[in-house]
């Protein structure tokens, strides 16, 4: 069998690609430079394919984003150059990330006009050299229709977009088209199913040219695969196991590329599992198979070759690990297989406080006032700040000197805060090199690696703990910084907890371990976090769940399941004495489906993104009587120009015709630890002064 990958990360073994887009930022190297880097990115990427598999596809480079190398590709943006590309991407005019489906990787959320001249423009591959392609990478029309904000008749847009996507194939004749079409798994009518098919017959002339690839769940219309004859179609049979029912329900004429090796899990392939897939799929057939990852494997770091644990280096899988499980199973004899497919559940205890209105009752004490203010969390993580940390953790300064380091920066920050005049304040975070990193590093039953680099979003990375299982907190994690923090100053600080989802979502988990239950081990371990803040004084407690709306089920009909486990872990977790104010902080998802959902983890304040999204946010809270308190995020962090006082006025002005004034509060919408302390200063300063405007006019 022919084995095929794709979605190889792009970050490089040295995180080559966030250096090149960040010298060019930092205006350390030119234009030229940065497409050269970019190439040689590129050509190192292919090489790797070369040496494991046969097929993969070229063209899946980008500037920043292949969503918004789409908009200049079709001409909805036009004039490319790098600088406006850059504009859009994360500068003045910065559009809104949002979660690729349910991953924790980024997009850019492009907008599509029916006025807009859409046709092929701008040439992505030309402009990164490719020449002669077997096979070339793109983003399928539905599925970039969906991710898109769209403005007009959403079938006169699709028509032009076909015919874009048309004059593309023309030009590169001899070419076969991978085709990504994940939002084909997405839940939808009938009617729905006719306009994915009718646009796939306006392309019926290329179908002998199209690898359609799907991915992260199970079709549920066999008379999409039926009816859309195309040189193969890709499946997904981790994620979307149902599909083994769909293909037996039809006999496919499209070659089969089966996603058997897991692309979003570091743990290795379950050689019985992958057999009795096969086979299955061998019966129902009657065409080609040929094996690939189930979806790209851009959500892996490199490879474990680089790592120092041991279990790490011999046990698990990277990016190129997986290329060298997908080239083993090239021989794979296939036999019957009795293989059990169903998987262990847990139920997590239900912890309910008092009533909303008792709390809120009790936690008057706090005197807060009319529109208080707060950030998120972390401060401004400066060069200064990693040096240490480096330093501390190659044995260069002693624990003590670290330590007394970060209580200078903790002092610093208080008192900066109190200078502006914020009412509940926060440590900053000097201490945490990522919000789940830090907690893995903490938690017994968590791995986390040296170079396990992946990208969230442009050049941002994160290095993904490994969850084995049995979790339990060896010692308090955050004690100590919180305590101090709170000696420093008479104001409220929060202490600050990532939630179980998120730690989950951001995490790498043992596939043979049931999900609910390592839920409530890492709640469990929170939990105990918790009552020691009570203990030592601490009044208001932050535990963020960014990752809630991410790990949403793509089918709404698996909704209940999980909704189940996550909100119990949440509320484990978060339990307290009436009196104490839980926070909960979420960002760039889409979050107005699910607003009952947020509603009943119960906190007593959230704190949600809104300024990219322009807004859109609040549109859910008019049709939703949220009755506590909330804080709309009032500035975009991952922008650094500074945000005008007037701009934050009317972000507030426009919540406070759905949200009663009382349960408002003013904040940035995320975190501060990207942002350089000359952007933070007038961003917070232009905050500040936003806010006393508006509580003397309320007040």
């Amino acid at each position: 069998m022919l084995v095929y990958a794709y979605g190889f990360p792009r970050l490089g073994k040295e995180r080559e690609y966030k250096k090149t887009l960040e010298a060019f930022w930092d205006k350390k190297i030119n234009e030229k430079q940065l497409i050269d880097n970019l190439k040689k990115i590129e050509s190192e990427r292919l090489s790797i394919y070369q040496n494991y598999v046969d097929l993969y596809p070229e063209g899946e480079i980008t500037l920043y984003d292949s969503i918004l190398d789409l908009g200049f590709m079709f001409n909805i943006y036009r004039d490319f150059s790098i600088e406006n590309y850059y504009n859009l991407a994360r500068g003045e005019n910065a559009l809104p990330m949002k979660k690729f489906f349910n991953t924790n990787y980024h997009y850019i959320k492009i907008e599509i006009s029916q006025e807009d001249d859409i046709k092929f423009s701008w040439d992505k591959y030309e402009f990164f050299g490719i020449k002669d392609p077997k096979i070339l990478y793109i983003i399928g029309p539905y599925t970039l229709l969906k991710l898109s904000k769209i403005n007009g008749n959403e079938e006169i847009i699709l028509d032009k977009l076909i015919k874009a996507y048309s004059q593309l194939f023309e030009k590169y004749k001899n070419t076969i088209f991978h085709i990504e079409e994940p939002a084909f798994v997405l839940e939808y009518s009938k009617d729905e199913m006719n306009k994915i098919l009718n646009t796939y017959k306006k392309l019926e002339n290329y179908w002998d040219r199209i690898n359609l690839i799907t991915y992260y769940e199970s079709i549920d219309h066999p008379e999409l695969i039926e009816n859309i004859e195309v040189n193969a179609w890709g499946f997904d049979f981790i994620r979307g196991i149902k599909n083994l029912d769909i293909i037996s329900s039809i006999n496919p004429k499209s070659k089969i590329i089966a996603g058997v090796i897991d692309s979003r899990s570091v743990f290795p392939k379950n050689g019985e599992f992958i057999n009795k897939v096969l086979y299955e799929i061998k019966n129902k057939v009657n065409n080609e198979i040929i094996i690939s990852s189930a979806g790209g494997l851009f959500l892996l770091p490199i490879t474990t070759k680089v790592e120092k644990n041991e279990y790490i280096k011999n046990n698990l899988r990277f990016a190129i690990e997986k290329l060298e499980e997908l080239n083993f199973l090239k021989n794979l004899e296939i036999n019957p297989s009795n293989f059990s497919l169903e998987k262990e559940t847990f139920e997590i205890p239900e912890k309910t406080r008092e009533s909303y209105e008792e709390r809120l009752k009790a936690q008057s004490y706090l005197n807060l006032p009319l529109f208080p203010t707060t950030t998120i969390g972390s401060f401004p993580q400066t060069p200064e700040v990693r040096s240490m940390r480096l330093k501390y953790r190659k044995g260069e300064i002693s624990k003590e000197e670290y330590d007394k380091f970060i209580k200078k920066e903790i002092e610093k920050t208080i008192r900066f805060q109190e200078e502006l005049g914020l009412d509940v304040l926060v440590h900053g975070e000097f201490e945490r090199t990522d919000m789940v990193e830090f907690f893995a590093e903490k938690l017994d039953g968590i791995l986390t690696t040296k170079k396990g680099w992946v990208i969230s979003y442009g050049s941002r990375v994160y290095r993904p703990p490994i969850i084995i299982g049995n979790i339990k907190r060896i010692e308090p994690m955050t004690i100590n910084e919180i305590v101090y923090a709170q000696s420093l100053t008479k104001k409220p600080v929060k202490g600050m907890l990532t939630g179980p989802i998120t730690i989950i979502a951001w995490s790498y988990v043992n596939p043979e371990y049931p999900i609910e239950k390592i839920a409530y081990e890492i709640a469990s371990a929170l939990q105990e976090e918790v009552q020691d803040y009570i203990r030592n004084g601490i009044k208001i407690i932050q535990i963020d769940e960014p990752a809630f709306r991410e790990m949403t089920p793509i089918k709404k009909r698996d909704w209940d399941r999980y909704f189940n486990w996550a909100i119990k872990a949440f509320k484990l977790a978060s339990y307290a004495p009436k009196e104490i104010q839980i926070h909960t902080h979420m960002c760039y998802s889409e979050f107005g489906d699910i607003i009952d959902k947020i509603d009943a983890l119960d906190a007593d304040v959230i704190s949600i993104e809104t300024t990219k999204s322009k807004g859109e946010l609040i549109e859910a809270f008019e049709k939703y009587n949220y009755k506590r308190q909330i804080g709309l995020g009032v500035y975009d962090i991952h922008s650094p120009k500074t945000p005008k006082v007037e701009d934050i006025i009317e972000i507030v002005e426009r919540a406070l015709r759905i949200i009663p004034k009382e349960n408002f509060w003013i904040n940035p919408d995320c975190g501060l630890k990207t942002r350089k302390w000359e952007e933070v200063k007038p961003s917070l300063e232009n905050m500040m002064k936003a806010a006393y405007i508006i509580r003397k006019k309320y007040s």
